[in-house]
């Protein structure tokens, strides 16, 4: 079967001068031990000095107050694995990822590592400016609160007043380049949807709505 270098071009929105960088960020190492040609180890070391350097411009543009040690713990944050993960999960791009030996050797690390993959290949085809665009147009560089973290924050309500954990279902639909995740959750006998680019943004929505609900004031009813 063909690499899919022209649907792979659409999805991110970048075309390549040089299709063999293309093909060589999606090679699992297992691919190329057992086929030959380059894996994506070194693109996914490279990509991910070109990452650090562009969130570090844009932190440092975007909030002139902080200080050096907050900045650094929100890029921690925004190039974790996690966020990396989720940037590849909304455009659905493991699934071109090249393996030998099964997809049991696929990772959460090997997932999120084709974001770093393929942003040096853009880096090495296009330059810094279009590498830019790139991470700035699908990673997730959307500024959360601090400590908002509904889901948590949903757990540890249900905790204190010993109820079941809170239980989860997610749905996708739209195109691969386009997702939209609805997701449900339940707990204490109530019910909260959500939707969001990605399953973590739908479940975080959902369970901020559940918490609006469980935590409001009950109305009191045949108040004389």
């Amino acid at each position: 079967m063909a690499f899919p270098y022209l649907e792979i071009e659409k999805t991110i929105g970048y075309t390549f001068r040089d299709k063999a960088l293309l093909k060589e960020a999606f090679t699992h190492s297992t691919y190329a031990n057992a086929r030959g040609g380059k894996d994506n180890e070194r693109l996914e070391y490279l990509g991910d000095a070109v990452l650090q350097l562009v969130v570090t411009e844009w932190q440092y543009k975007d909030d002139e107050k902080a200080t050096e040690g907050e900045l650094t713990r929100e890029r921690q944050k925004l190039v974790c694995g996690d966020a990396l993960d989720e940037a590849v999960e909304s455009l659905n791009l493991q699934r071109y990822l090249l393996v030998g030996g099964g997809r049991a050797n696929v990772g959460k690390k090997t997932v999120s590592s084709i974001f770093e993959a393929v942003t040096a290949a853009i880096y090495l085809d296009g330059g810094y400016e279009e590498a830019k665009k790139f991470i700035l147009r699908y990673a997730v560089f959307k500024k959360e609160q601090p400590s908002k973290n509904p889901k948590g924050e949903l757990q540890e309500w249900l905790q204190g007043r010993d109820k079941p954990r809170p239980v989860y279902t997610c749905q996708k639909e739209g195109k691969d380049n386009a997702p939209v995740f609805y997701c449900e959750v339940t707990a204490d006998g109530k019910i909260a949807h959500g939707t969001g680019s990605s399953k973590k943004q739908a479940e975080q929505a959902a369970a901020e709505n559940l918490l609006q609900i469980l935590s409001a004031p009950q109305t009191q009813k045949n108040k004389a």
